[in-house]
C-alpha cells in the first residue's frame, strides 16, 4: 500500500510540503510506505527546524542553560522559573516529547495564534515556539548563550533544534522535497537604533585626549554586528570648529575628524532631525551631508532642502525592504528645512502617515523616528503618545523617539513597538535627574537603551533591548547583569507591564562623576572643506 503517515510533531510547513507529494495519507503508521517524523539520527540530512524559548517581552531574565530547561521539562527544577507556566502547540509538544521524553510538568497546549496572549495574561510565563512563528511581543531567551535572533547564531551549539526526514523501507525518498530549514540566515536582517548623539563638549574633549575611537571601545563589537546601525547625530561637522571646551561651548559643531568614530563602529545611517544641526549655520550642515556621502553613510529626517529632508530612506537587506522616516516636532532652536535651505524635516503628520501607508503597500517595513519635545521624565507625555501612535496606526512597525536625554517607557500598539525615548548614546552627560513622584529610579543621563530590531523574510519578528552605561563622559559600556536587571525591571514598570516597586539601584561607581579637569587643547589644522551638496 502506497501511503504516507505524518507524525503529530511535524511542523505545519513541513506537513504542507509532504501533503504536496501526492501520496495518499493514512492515520496508521503501520500501514504507511513512507513516514515523515522527527529523525534525531539523520546528522545533516532532513529538514532542520529551529525552535525558540520565548517569554512575554517584559521579562527581565535573558537566558537559561540546556540543563536548566531540561530540568524544568522533567519537573525537577529548583529554580523559581521552574514554576512558570510552559505553553506550546500540540505539534511542538509531540515533537519535544519524542526528543526529550514525556514532560514531568503540566504543559498548556494552545493554538499558535493564542499563545502570546495567553502568556502575557499570566506573567511570568514562557513557551517553546517554532522560529517561523516569532513575533514582536515575544522576548527570545538565549539557551546556552545562543539565540536564533542573532547573526552569530550557531545551531550546532543549540539544543532547541530538531530534524525531520521521510523514511521508507520500500522506496527511495530522496525525491521528496522539503524546506531545508525554517531559519535561513540569508533572510535575516538586524537594525540597531540608538538615541541622542552629539560629538561635542565633554565627549569631544575625551576623543581628543584618549583617541577618536575611544567612545566606541565599550560597545563597538556589539554595534558592528548590526546589518544597519542608526545614529541620531544632532550636530554638524565643520572644518573650522574650535577645540572642544565643555565650560564654554554652547552652540555646537564637531571636528570632521570625528567621523572616524562612526566609521569604526560601523554607522550606516544618520538621522538629521536634531535641534542643533543648524547651530553652526547652513554651510556646516551642507558640508556634513557631503561628508556623510563621502563616507558612504546615508541620512534621513533632514537634508539640503525641504524636498531632500522629506525623502524616505529605503533600503533592502537580505530580502527585507526597510524604510526610514524621521521628523522634527521639538522646541527651539527649530532647525527646519525650507525650499532653499537645509534643515530637519518638520513633522507634517498627514504627509508622513500617507508615506507610511504607501510604503506598506509597496512591501516596505517603515521605521519612524521623531525628534520630539524634550523632558527629563521616563513617563510619556499624553500629546507625545497621541503623535507616536499615529505613526503606528498608519503602519509603522517601529516608532522610536530620538529627543530624550534620559530613557523613556515603551509599549506595543497592536504589534508596533513604540519606544518613546532611548536616552543618550554618544553624548557627554553624566548627571542624575531628580526622580518624579513615586518613581524608584532617578532618570539618569548615563543609562542608555539601544534597540536591536530583527527582520526575517519580509517580517518584523522581534526586538532585543540592549542596555549600556556611560563612563568617562564619553564611553558607553554594556551594563553589568545587576545593573541591567534593575534597569529593565524599573522601565518595564514605568511601561505598565510590571509592578513599579521602589528598590535601591545597584551601586555604580561613582554615581556622579566630578567635572573633568579640562586643560586647553591646542588648535589643529582644519581639513579642507568638502564641496557642499547643492
Amino acid at each position: 500500500m502506497h501511503a504516507l503517515w505524518i507524525g503529530p510533531g511535524v511542523p505545519e510547513p513541513l506537513r504542507a510540503a509532504a501533503e504536496a507529494w501526492g501520496i495518499p495519507l493514512t492515520p496508521n503508521a503501520g500501514q504507511a510506505s513512507v513516514i515523515l517524523d522527527a529523525s534525531p539520527d539523520t546528522g545533516n540530512s532532513g529538514s532542520q527546524w529551529i525552535y525558540a524559548l520565548v517569554t512575554p517581552f517584559p521579562t527581565v531574565m535573558d537566558g537559561v542553560t540546556t540543563d536548566q530547561l531540561r530540568a524544568v521539562w522533567k519537573g525537577s527544577s529548583n529554580e523559581g522559573f521552574g514554576k512558570w507556566p510552559l505553553l506550546m502547540t500540540a505539534a511542538t509538544l509531540a515533537a519535544f516529547s519524542d526528543a526529550w521524553g514525556t514532560p514531568g510538568i503540566q504543559v498548556q497546549v494552545l493554538d499558535d495564534d493564542k499563545l502570546v496572549d495567553a502568556a502575557w495574561a499570566q506573567l511570568p510565563s514562557w513557551a517553546i515556539v517554532p522560529f517561523e512563528t516569532l513575533g514582536p511581543r515575544w522576548k527570545v531567551l538565549t539557551v546556552d548563550g545562543q539565540s536564533p535572533l542573532r547573526k552569530d547564531f550557531d545551531a550546532s551549539k543549540y539544543s532547541l533544534e530538531l530534524r525531520f526526514a521521510p523514511e521508507s523501507s520500500s522506496e527511495d525518498v530522496s525525491a521528496y522535497k522539503m524546506p531545508a530549514s525554517n531559519r535561513d540566515p540569508d533572510k535575516l536582517a538586524t537594525v540597531i537604533m540608538t538615541g541622542t548623539s552629539a560629538l561635542v563638549r565633554e565627549i569631544a574633549y575625551q576623543m581628543e585626549v584618549k583617541g577618536l575611537d575611544y567612545p566606541g571601545q565599550g560597545m563597538g563589537d556589539i554595534l558592528r554586528q548590526a546589518d544597519v546601525l542608526h545614529v541620531s547625530n544632532e550636530v554638524s561637522f565643520d572644518p573650522s570648529c574650535p577645540p572642544p571646551n565643555p565650560d564654554k561651548n554652547r552652540f555646537y559643531c564637531s571636528d570632521p575628524r570625528y567621523i572616524e568614530l562612526f566609521d569604526k563602529i560601523g554607522v550606516d545611517i544618520v538621522e538629521q532631525t536634531g535641534n542643533h544641526i543648524l547651530d553652526n549655520g547652513a554651510r556646516s550642515m551642507l558640508y556634513s551631508l557631503d561628508l556623510y556621502t563621502q563616507h558612504r553613510i546615508s541620512y534621513f529626517g533632514g537634508g539640503a532642502n525641504l524636498e531632500d529632508a522629506r525623502k524616505v530612506l529605503a533600503i533592502e537587506y537580505h530580502g527585507n525592504k526597510l524604510a526610514f522616516l524621521g521628523c522634527f516636532a521639538g522646541e527651539p532652536p527649530e532647525p527646519i528645512a525650507t525650499g532653499t535651505s537645509p534643515g530637519a524635516n518638520p513633522c507634517n503628520y498627514p504627509l508622513i502617515t500617507s508615506q507610511i501607508r504607501q510604503l506598506r503597500l509597496q512591501g516596505y517595513l517603515p521605521i519612524v523616528t521623531l525628534q520630539y519635545k524634550e523632558g527629563y521624565s521616563p513617563k510619556v507625555m499624553p500629546w507625545q503618545e497621541l503623535d507616536f501612535r499615529k505613526m503606528a496606526a498608519a503602519g509603522a512597525v517601529v516608532v522610536s523617539g530620538s529627543q530624550s536625554h534620559v530613557p523613556m517607557e515603551m509599549e506595543f500598539y497592536n504589534d508596533t513597538f513604540i519606544h518613546y525615548g532611548l536616552g543618550n548614546f554618544l553624548f557627554g552627560q553624566m548627571g542624575n535627574q531628580p526622580p518624579g513622584p513615586g518613581l524608584p529610579l532617578q532618570p539618569s543621563e548615563r543609562y542608555e537603551f539601544l534597540d536591536r530590531h530583527v527582520f526575517y523574510d519580509g517580517r518584523y519578528i522581534g526586538t532585543e533591548i540592549l542596555t549600556a552605561m556611560l563612563e568617562d563622559y564619553a564611553r558607553p559600556r554594556p551594563m553589568t547583569p545587576d545593573e541591567r536587571a534593575f534597569f529593565l525591571k524599573t522601565y518595564f514598570g514605568y511601561s505598565g507591564w510590571l509592578p513599579l516597586i521602589p528598590t535601591p539601584a545597584p551601586a555604580v561607581t561613582p554615581t556622579r562623576y566630578p567635572l573633568l579637569e579640562f586643560s586647553p587643547l591646542p588648535t589643529h589644522t582644519p581639513l579642507p572643506a568638502a564641496t557642499p551638496t547643492p
